[in-house]
């Protein structure tokens, strides 16, 4: 794994000459909300690396809120018609500046349900396969991240084509990838770092994990039974205070529920996919007017259930949780993820 140094005074000049390989996203300020989100750079502008952590991961970018699948004509003239087809989209070289490497982890989370032996989405997988992943790593993580206890961190390379290691007047580049390396050499970016580079990471990097005070078991969930969770009688009061709103799902990195719906106009009719969330009635309401969820206890069980026991039981890849802690910043009712991991890691039946 090759260490670059890369001046910040160069760092512009080396996006835009990536840029005319690569379609560049990064950060980018709301400037209504004064927050940031994840989006594309237009020609010439270059990445803020200076932000915050963003409201919503920027899974949006392999995985939209809202994405054309099939497109069919209605026009019984045409030799066509009422035959959906795919809508044609260009996946050409894309890389995602400043992600932060617990998001890139979440994203390789969310690829183990689209590309599988059985079923593959050709959607996500070719935005996934098209993209170049260059984190920046978390020096000064902020108070809701729990990410070390989660199986990922500050500086975890899971997914990761380059890290990026910020020293002040510099960067440390750590090429992890073909896929990095590749966008290294567009970006003209080629400097080896002195030796002691390598050490000086692992300063930042162990620096950075001891400022994370949060901590979180999940080493008795993997041997639980199912049924032994899903029966605890603790649910009722974790769900008390929930409204159901769904900000949860929406900010965080793994979720992965969508809605597909058809839309005509005219003489033709275009299908979408569109985020969705596990925290809604709707959901899971069946044709006939059962909903297996109906209550409000059971869809707070199920989120919590399938992030931290059914997703580790099926894939065994850890929890469906990278501990960004988007979601214990947002919730408007304060429920808190780690509460509730600790509260399931520690649980003992009644006998």
């Amino acid at each position: 794994m090759k260490l670059i140094h890369i001046d910040k005074k160069e760092w512009n000049q080396g996006m835009e000459r990536a840029q005319k390989e690569y379609l560049l996203f990064s950060p980018v300020k709301d400037k209504d909300k004064e927050q940031y989100l994840f989006g594309p750079l237009a020609h010439g502008e270059v990445p803020d690396m200076t932000h915050a952590d963003t409201v919503l991961s920027p899974k949006s970018i392999i995985f939209p809120q809202t994405e054309k699948m099939l497109h069919a004509s209605l026009d019984p003239s045409q030799p066509d018609h009422h035959i959906m087809k795919r809508v044609p989209e260009e996946y050409g070289p894309r890389a995602v500046i400043g992600i932060r490497p617990y998001d890139v982890k979440a994203l390789t989370l969310m690829n183990l349900n689209f590309d599988t032996d059985d079923y593959r989405d050709p959607y996500w997988c070719d935005a996934y396969k098209a993209t170049t992943f260059i984190a920046l790593g978390v020096n000064s993580p902020s108070s809701v991240d729990f990410s070390t206890s989660m199986g990922s961190g500050p500086f975890d390379e899971t997914g990761v084509d380059v890290l990026l290691v910020d020293n002040q007047d510099s960067y440390i580049a750590k090429i992890i990838t073909d896929k990095g390396q590749a966008f290294m050499e567009a970006a003209g970016f080629n400097a080896e770092a002195d030796p002691s580079a390598r050490e000086t990471l692992d300063n930042i990097k162990a620096n950075a994990e001891k400022k994370i005070t949060a901590k979180v078991g999940t080493d008795t969930l993997r041997g639980r039974e199912i049924l032994e969770l899903y029966e605890a009688p603790f649910w009722d009061e974790i769900a008390f205070s929930c409204i159901n709103c769904g900000t949860c799902t929406f900010v965080c990195p793994t979720c992965w529920c969508f809605d597909i719906q058809d839309e005509t106009k005219g003489k033709a009719c275009t299908r979408f996919r569109n985020w969705d969330s596990c925290m809604f009635p709707l959901f899971t309401l069946h044709g006939s007017g059962h909903n297996p969820r109906g209550e409000k206890t059971q869809r707070v069980r199920q989120r919590f259930m399938h992030k931290l026991k059914y997703f580790l039981d099926k894939y065994d890849q850890g929890t469906m949780c990278v501990g960004c802690g988007r979601c214990v910043e947002s919730c408007p009712v304060n429920i808190d993820i780690r509460e509730v991991c600790n509260i399931m890691n520690n649980y003992e039946p009644q006998k």
